[in-house]
């Protein structure tokens, strides 16, 4: 988390739209069989919600 306020709100934007891409490829390779670590949708959703909490408090580096 505290890497996450480190950023700057485009570098927390751009890192949202890196992890929402990585859970849409993880949700059709789960649909695929391809997936082995089924624990790896867990943790990007909670990155994702921790991104969004440091967005929507304002607690990111100006």
């Amino acid at each position: 988390m505290k890497d996450l306020i480190k950023k700057t709100k485009i570098e927390l934007e751009d890192t949202l739209t890196e992890k929402r891409e990585a859970l849409r490829k993880f949700r059709f390779g789960v649909s695929g069989s391809k997936i082995k670590n089924t624990k790896e949708g867990h943790n990007l959703r909670k990155e994702i919600a921790r991104i969004l909490t440091v967005i929507s408090a304002g607690q990111y580096k100006i």
